[in-house]
């Protein structure tokens, strides 16, 4: 496990999911480096075992703030049951002696010892006192890997990784820097020449496999519950305000075609469960909505009647030929995703009322894995390398041209640079292999998880770097993958325009309009449109601009949909 991927489970379900693909069982853990200078593997051998692991990392980061976690042994003792401990020793002593009937008085047979080799002077006679120690305390001892990269010709962009971590160069590491390439992963039959002194340690290792039997698929997400009447289902409710909402969207009568979809919609959200996250978005926009902020969902969630009527929506998909499935389909079995915009100014007083109404430990914001693009690549190998910063420039400027197949020499020596200059071949071939690799984590723009139960049973939550916000240690693609809720709280800048267009209009005008009644066939709006007398969004684009102007037969919005196609 590499130490920059201590104490957090960001990437566990990309492993779980390449688990699965590959047949290979994924054992859950993570490594604690308390703040004593004790390390542990953890690793959880139940369900309620993995909720106490996420427990206590979301304290140990909460206390630490963005970036950190900060735990100290009565926190791992007070979260222990279920979970199976293994202490990471250096030497012998008496302070290994300390921390191990430690860890033996709190885990009992859920106690190890781990032997690892160091690849460092007297290493036998090392792991020879740690196996006597932990003999003469009663605790057994497993064999360990302390894995760093998969094959050993990945040690030096192990290397460079560490100086990008530690900010300085590949020259100036020191002790940080790794003293050979052993730490890859190997074969079993490589495990058994390395260890011949300790059979049963390395044995112990299928041991610890079979009693963790933990799995991200044993994960349940619960919708919160919005009910305001609790003797009525989910399912219940979001019909009696979906015909409660016919009234205001309809008040002259609802279409017998209106009235069939609205039916249709609902007896497929019913067979699916999707009751619960209708009722939720419903919820938010209609606080928004309360306190006079302009907010519009967006995407596919325009092809549902029940969206509409809700007020989630405000495009008539019955008017506009819109096909609900595309939004929510019984074969795909796909999570609806429903963003919603609000006004760009006024969003944070939403998202703080959605962590007011559903408390901290039941919602957060979900990460973004940010990764490595080829320039960025570039900018921080080059700088663990120590190459010269104009150098660096140099190069990534050409990475617009920059395919699959990397960098040519023709393009090299366009720089006026040596193709086969070696340290300019390692700055590129490790820049490659650094591609698409995780950089760090920064927060989704609106993307919540919202629960009935304790979100932290699920996943870790840590604080974001914006002040009064948390997110998870998952991406959305992670929230997919395990069938997790996420409600999009995105904000949209020209609705804050809209806004203001509306309030003038009602200043002035004495009308009253929303985003659902302003009138869709205005002739002289679409006048302007034809002349292209326009700003702000798509349509003040260049190229649109010329086709509006070519378009002199659109009148109304049907034409407007049919020049489109």
């Amino acid at each position: 496990m590499k130490r920059g991927q201590d104490q957090q489970v960001t990437g566990i379900v990309c492993a779980h999911e390449a688990a699965k693909e590959t047949g290979v069982r994924l054992i859950v853990g993570c490594r604690l480096d308390l703040r004593c200078g004790m390390s542990v593997l953890v690793y959880p051998t139940d369900r309620p075992a993995w909720s106490r692991l996420c427990r206590l990392l979301s304290i140990g980061k909460a206390r630490a703030g963005k970036g950190a976690c900060h735990l100290d042994w009565p926190d791992l003792q007070a979260h222990a049951e279920g979970l199976l401990a293994i202490l990471i020793p250096d030497t012998a002593g008496d302070t290994c002696g300390l921390r191990l009937r430690r860890l033996r008085d709190t885990f009992s047979d859920r106690a190890y010892l781990a032997l690892t080799l160091r690849r460092r002077p007297n290493d036998q006679m090392r792991l020879h006192e740690l196996s006597n120690l932990a003999a003469g305390l009663g605790v057994a001892t497993v064999i360990t890997n302390d894995v760093l990269f998969h094959v050993p010709d990945r040690r030096i962009l192990q290397d460079v990784v560490t100086a990008i971590r530690h900010t300085t160069t590949v020259d100036a590491l020191g002790f940080r820097r790794e003293r050979n390439a052993d730490r890859y992963v190997k074969a079993p039959s490589e495990m058994v020449r390395l260890f011949p002194r300790y059979p049963e340690a390395l044995a112990r290792t299928q041991q610890i496999a079979d009693r963790c039997r933990f799995s991200l698929d044993e994960l349940r997400y619960q919708y919160p519950e919005e009910r305001d009447d609790p003797a009525l289902t989910p399912q219940q409710t979001l019909e009696a305000l979906t015909w409660e909402g016919t009234e205001d969207r309809y008040p002259e009568g609802l279409p017998d075609s209106v009235r069939a979809t609205l039916h249709h919609e609902l007896r497929l959200i019913a067979r699916l469960d999707y009751a619960p996250y209708f009722l939720t978005v419903n919820s938010i926009v209609r606080f928004a909505r309360s306190r006079g902020i302009l907010c519009q969902g967006r995407g596919s969630a325009a092809n549902s009647a029940v969206c509409y009527v809700l007020g989630i929506t405000s495009i008539d998909p019955g008017r506009n030929d819109l096909l609900f499935e595309r939004f929510i389909s019984e074969e795909r079995r796909e999570p609806p995703d429903i963003d919603v915009d609000f006004e760009h100014e006024r969003r944070e007083e939403v998202i703080q009322w959605v962590y007011k109404t559903y408390g901290r430990s039941h919602a957060a914001l979900t990460a973004v894995v940010i990764r490595y693009r080829s320039k960025g690549a570039l900018r921080d190998v080059g700088k663990a390398l120590g190459l010269p910063q104009d150098l660096i420039r140099a190069i990534s400027g050409q990475i617009w041209s920059w395919g699959e197949e990397g960098i040519t020499d023709d393009q090299i020596r366009e720089l006026g640079l040596n193709p086969g200059d070696r340290r300019l071949r390692l700055l590129l071939d490790l820049a490659a292999q650094l591609r698409g690799a995780p950089r760090h984590l920064s927060q989704h723009p609106g993307g919540f998880v919202l629960t009935h139960d304790r979100l932290d049973d699920l996943v870790p939550i840590e604080p974001a770097a914006m002040a009064d916000r948390q997110i998870i240690e998952w991406d959305k693609d992670d929230i997919d993958a395990l069938k997790f809720m996420k409600v999009d709280i995105l904000a949209l800048g020209m609705l804050t325009c809209m806004r203001r267009g509306l309030d003038l209009i009602a200043a002035h005008k004495g009308i009253r309009y929303d985003l659902a009644t302003v009138p869709a066939e205005d002739p002289r709006t679409y006048a302007m449109i034809r002349k292209a007398d326009m700003r702000g969004g798509p349509m003040q684009a260049s190229a649109m601009s010329c086709w509006m102007r070519r378009t002199s037969s659109l009148s109304c919005l049907r034409d407007s949909r049919t020049h489109i196609r």
